[in-house]
């Protein structure tokens, strides 16, 4: 069975005419017969009902589908390899730090490699940390320290220390005193928002959630608008709520009682030996340059495993 004849096969069964899939093929009526001979004699069945009409047969029916699925993964893998040619960057982001961090670096890396794929994929810690296991990504932003058993043999290069103020609408804050205690905030908003940033949740959101009438976990963007017309308080990265503090939308609060939170963020790779490739290293400079941006450097080995590298 080869390439040709699955071709050949998905042409006729979408004409269902030798002739017309002869003509959109490029090649003979006797090339086309000759494939489908070869290929029901491989599979030991007839694939079409020949005669004034062409039909698919029964088992034609069944084995299309799979005939379409080999032909689409060979598709996939000369892309892959067309992309590998060109060169590639993978990174694997938590979805909360694509906007603020992925953009600008990526603009930056491609006006000065216009022909290179980059592939950016969010998640969760877990999903990053199972792509950078099975080696779908070069490079991962994650929460550090990583825990996940999956994969332990991560290589920090830079880890970055976020704060994650506690946020309400302006016109909530209105109506609380300058240090307000959680249970006069709480009883002014009606829920909490569980953003689940962290691998483990700190006491202190948890406390939130069970002091709170109700709790509600969404994405940062709805979360952020639920904040914003008063009908949520929630624990947010700095980075996701700094346009809207600067422009009076939110208003940070800190209750005496409850201390202020923050994740560790690590931009990691699962050896040193990618940083070797000039593209990779440069994209992974770009990178740290706004990562160290966002919040507190508490590491960085970036300039030491870069000059080892070069």
């Amino acid at each position: 069975m080869d390439l040709d004849q699955l071709k050949t096969f998905d042409r006729i069964a979408r004409d269902l005419s030798f002739t017309r899939a002869a003509a959109a093929l490029n090649v003979t009526q006797a090339t086309v017969s000759m494939r489908m001979r070869a290929l029901e004699d491989l599979l030991g069945v007839t694939l079409f009902n020949r005669g004034r009409q062409v039909t698919l047969t029964d088992q034609g029916m069944t084995f299309l589908p799979y005939a379409r699925r080999i032909l689409g993964t060979a598709q996939e893998g000369r892309e892959a390899l067309r992309r590998v040619e060109r060169g590639r960057v993978t990174v694997g982001s938590l979805r909360t730090l694509v906007a603020p961090l992925i953009t600008d670096p990526l603009l930056r890396f491609q006006h000065n490699y216009p022909g290179i794929d980059v592939v950016v994929t969010e998640g969760r810690h877990t999903q990053i940390i199972a792509m950078l296991h099975e080696r779908e990504v070069e490079l991962g932003i994650v929460c550090w320290p990583n825990i996940d058993p999956l994969c332990l043999d991560l290589e920090p290069l830079v880890v970055m220390r976020e704060r994650a103020p506690l946020v309400v609408s302006a016109e909530v804050a209105r109506q609380l005193e300058p240090t307000p205690s959680i249970d006069e905030v709480l009883a002014i908003v009606p829920q909490v928002i569980s953003l689940f940033w962290w691998q483990v949740e700190p006491d202190q959101a948890s406390a939130l959630c069970r002091r709170a009438r109700s709790s509600v976990e969404l994405p940062v963007e709805p979360a952020l608008r639920l904040v914003e017309r008063g009908e949520g308080v929630g624990y947010f990265l700095e980075s996701s709520v700094r346009e809207g503090v600067a422009s009076g939308k939110l208003v940070e609060i800190a209750p005496p009682e409850f201390g202020e939170l923050y994740r560790d963020t690590a931009l990691v790779v699962r050896s040193k030996s990618v940083l070797e490739r000039p593209m990779l290293r440069d994209f992974v400079q770009e990178l740290a340059r706004d990562f160290r941006c966002l919040g507190r450097v508490i590491e960085d080995r970036l300039a030491e495993e870069v000059e080892r590298a070069a």
